[in-house]
């Protein structure tokens, strides 16, 4: 039931209104003339506390308010993909050919284009039982992208008519014969943004995401249907790493939330994303990726939409079987809009000013992800990844949002400002990182990479954080007092560190590494430290080990295509031999 109210109290983004007793929690609401899209968060009785998602000036108490009657949902179907949206899921190209540069308040446009013929191609017939969350056709969306209509969850019966050919995203498709009458279906269909999308079985997280980042897929990997949050300083390199998987992670669809960060990021993903090739497909990336952009200029309630709109956009498409990666840049903006609407809410503010709830809503956040047998009777695996970048002020991440997240999430890529001024990139600490999932992807690396990679993952630890604690005894009493064993794991870690985790981004080959010359880079340089300590028991000087030019061509290796990395790595582990052999017979003769 639609009810209307009038204006009492007008503070920031929040709008008080009387005379809603009809409402209900979480509708969407028009506030005044202008048709300002807000929703309720509050009811007192018949007073509606409101948190509009647009600029607020020029509104005036005794204005009038509406309820739609209907919860803050977003629109599903073909059109999702390339599309840039607002953090209320409004078409900005669209507003744009409309308004012109300057958005107009309240403007009211179809989030999916109404004007655009779709081929729909039934996979069912007439006399079929569907129920929720089966298919019933596909679209080509984009070249690489094969839309999937699902049947609504909720509904259930026989299929009554189907029809094949070119539709527009709001024509009907089929006609689906229920206990409660017959039930038209078109190419969308709607879903209330804060609840998760239902799905039968949460599977457990033992498949990695693969990323091509070798910090990451190494020492701390995510599985698919993982959490991760990306904490760090301004300039440590959030945005470029969650670029970075966005552009490489093993996903068919990305969804990209820029949440109250500065406008400049958002462009670079808007002229970047375009111009990038897919490794896999060899088209652009936008054909498989939505983005959401809430800058930090737009309207602070509106962050707080924009999470929950990327991530049913994500779910709806997990719901197809397909795996899917959401990048949310930042979180700390979205508490941020959480914090200010509780203190202009007059609620008793937690840490630093921060709502009580906060851990709680950042739970709900979070736990939407997740690899999933869908709904349906096909019996789809689908998953979410979740990556949250998270913007601690000064780095310091002992503020409440980075706890919080801290708590929630399994793995934790903590960026380090000393790495980023030595220009080390991606600056993830190996020291303060981890990853929980570590254990539970174990088998699936050894059955499909290598018996040994964990156990080299393992040795790459132990050897960063020896190094560790040898830099605390070398700024004591110098590098000479360290023996040749310890000098040795110096330089073995330094490799590591430079030839390894150092990951140039903006390299052609160097962006992107697999795993098998992961493993290629790993054992090099594994090989060359186990050699090179032989060489040492067996009287050789530390200082020539070191110096073998071997060394050069180890850390040149990832400068190696993916095609050509079996013969060079054959040739440097016959070369690393060789050069010690060598060094060996010149000491003793």
């Amino acid at each position: 039931m639609n009810s209307k109210g009038t204006i009492v109290k007008i503070s920031g983004p929040l709008v008080v209104a009387e005379g809603m007793r009809d409402a209900n929690m979480f509708d969407v609401v028009r506030v005044s003339e202008k048709r300002l899209i807000g929703e309720i968060i509050e009811m007192h009785g018949d007073r509606a506390s409101i948190q509009v998602y647009e600029e607020t000036s020029g509104l005036g108490t005794g204005e009038s308010v509406q309820s739609t009657g209907e919860p803050m949902s977003v629109e599903l179907g073909p059109g999702l993909i390339g599309s840039i949206f607002d953090g209320i899921q409004r078409p900005l190209d669209d507003l744009r050919k409309i308004y012109g540069n300057n958005l107009r308040r309240g403007a009211d446009v179809p989030s999916l284009k109404r004007d655009i013929k779709w081929k729909f191609t039934p996979e069912i017939k007439v006399g079929d039982k569907v129920t929720g969350g089966d298919i019933i056709g596909t679209v080509p969306e984009t070249d690489i992208v094969s839309h999937k209509i699902m049947v609504p969850n909720g509904v259930e019966g026989t299929v009554k008519k189907i029809s094949e050919g070119e539709f527009l995203a709001d024509e009907t498709v089929c006609v689906v014969e229920t206990e409660k009458g017959d039930r038209e279906l078109t190419l969308i269909q709607k879903w209330p943004v804060r609840r998760g999308r239902p799905y039968k079985k949460k599977l457990s997280p033992d498949m990695p995401l693969v990323t091509g980042q070798r910090v990451v897929d190494c020492l701390f990997p995510i599985a698919k249907g993982g959490v991760a949050a990306i904490p760090g300083p301004f300039g440590s390199g959030k945005t470029v790493t969650q670029h970075q998987l966005a552009k490489w992670a093993d996903a068919d669809i990305i969804v990209y939330i820029g949440c109250g960060e500065r406008g400049n990021e958002m462009t670079d993903v808007l002229n970047e994303f375009p111009e990038l090739i897919d490794p896999n497909t060899g088209k652009s990336l936008m054909e498989r990726t939505v983005l959401i952009a809430n800058t930090s200029d737009m309207p602070v309630a509106a962050r707080e939409a924009s999470v929950y709109t990327g991530i049913t956009i994500a779910e709806y498409y997990r719901d197809m079987g397909y795996s899917v990666a959401l990048m949310a840049d930042s979180t700390s903006r979205w508490a941020e809009a959480l914090r200010e609407m509780s203190g202009r809410l007059e609620e008793m503010p937690g840490d630093e000013g921060y709502p009580a709830y906060l851990g709680s809503r950042l739970a709900q956040f979070y736990e939407r992800a997740g690899r999933v047998i869908s709904n349906g009777s096909q019996g789809r695996e689908g998953a979410l990844s979740v990556i949250g970048a998270v913007s601690p002020p000064g780095g310091d991440i002992s503020e409440p949002v980075s706890q919080a997240t801290l708590r929630i999430v399994k793995v934790f890529w903590g960026l380090d400002s000393n790495l980023a001024y030595q220009r080390h990139f991606p600056a993830i600490n190996w020291l303060t990182s981890y990853s929980l999932y570590a254990d539970s992807l174990s088998d699936w690396y050894n059955n499909n990479v290598s018996a040994d990679w964990m156990k080299y993952r393992a040795r790459f630890m132990e050897i960063l954080h020896d190094e560790a604690e040898l830099k605390e005894i070398v700024k004591l009493i110098g590098m000479d007092a360290l023996s040749a064993g310890d000098r040795l794991k110096m330089e073995t870690a330094r490799s590591i560190r430079e030839d390894f985790l150092h990951q140039l981004a903006f390299h052609e080959v160097d962006t992107y590494t697999g795993l098998k010359k992961q493993l290629y880079m790993m054992k090099l340089i594994l090989s060359f430290n186990d050699e090179a300590a032989d060489a040492l028991k067996k009287g050789a000087d530390i200082e020539e080990i070191a110096g073998l030019p071997v060394r050069e061509r180890i850390g040149r290796f990832k400068y190696i295509e993916e095609k050509n990395t079996d013969d060079e790595f054959g040739k440097l582990s016959v070369e690393i031999s060789a050069e010690i052999d060598k060094l060996l017979r010149k000491e003793q003769d």
